[in-house]
């Protein structure tokens, strides 16, 4: 009996082989394109991150001097509008300054405070002005100028439903070029398309910014030598398809 039961199950594997066999398992035909678009609009607002550094051999006096500095920027940024709420101290530091003596033996000759100030203005007729007097009243390092948009979803919207649009126009164009027609889509998707926003500055370690950002740096020196004029905010848009073929 358990040989009968053997011999049977044989032979259904082996009907169940030839038709596996006999069967063609076919992949969809079909064409894949990548779509990409770029709307460039003009900012709204803008991110200046300034820097405050002050030494001096007593730490007592570093404290001191550095936290009037302090205040005369921000005095500085209140003087053209901007609201408590629009500025931050980002990054605080206070470390000693060592001088290298003989036998490895090391010396604190003096004391650095290190303030990072951000500060976000919205009415860009201001920039200008508002650089100028924070420079005056004692920000001796300018990190970074970020130009960008408030209306980032709306753009971000339009340039997707462009990238869309040209995905399809390719795909239309390459499977025209071989007698082919587009049918549905198969499957989309999107590309690394985002806005970083992050504007922390670290003080010897430059500056990161996102790539849908366009940023502009002010070197060291007066307003009067580095004039600024904000230019246009890129959003990008990167979208892959799948289409069958008819």
């Amino acid at each position: 009996m358990q040989r009968s039961l053997r011999t049977v199950s044989f032979v259904t594997a082996l009907l169940s082989g030839a038709a596996w066999a006999g069967s063609e398992v076919t992949e969809p035909r079909s064409v894949t394109v990548t779509g990409e678009a770029e709307v460039k609009v003009a900012p709204d607002e803008v991110v200046l991150v300034l820097g405050v550094e002050s030494i001096h051999k007593e730490l007592a006096e570093v404290k001191k001097i550095h936290d009037q500095r302090v205040k005369n920027v921000l005095a500085a940024v209140q003087a053209n509008g901007v609201p408590a709420k629009n500025m931050q101290t980002d990054y605080v530091s206070l470390e000693p300054d060592y001088r290298q003596e003989s036998n490895e033996i090391r010396k604190i000759v003096a004391y650095i405070q290190r303030t990072t100030i951000v500060v976000t203005l919205t009415d860009l007729a201001k920039f200008e002005r508002l650089l100028t007097g924070t420079l005056q009243a004692g920000a001796e390092h300018v990190h970074s100028v970020e130009f960008r948009t408030t209306q980032l979803r709306k753009y971000r919207d339009q340039a997707r439903a462009l990238a869309i649009q040209a995905a399809k126009e390719k795909a239309v164009a390459l499977a025209g070029e071989l007698g082919q027609h587009v049918g549905r889509p198969h499957s989309i998707r999107e590309g690394q398309n985002w806005w970083g926003s992050s504007y922390r500055s670290w003080w010897g370690r430059g500056y990161q910014m996102g790539s849908q950002n366009v940023m502009q740096n002010a070197g060291r020196g007066s307003a009067q030598e580095d004039t600024l004029a904000p230019g246009t905010v890129s959003v990008r848009a990167d979208i892959s398809v799948t289409f069958e073929l008819e």
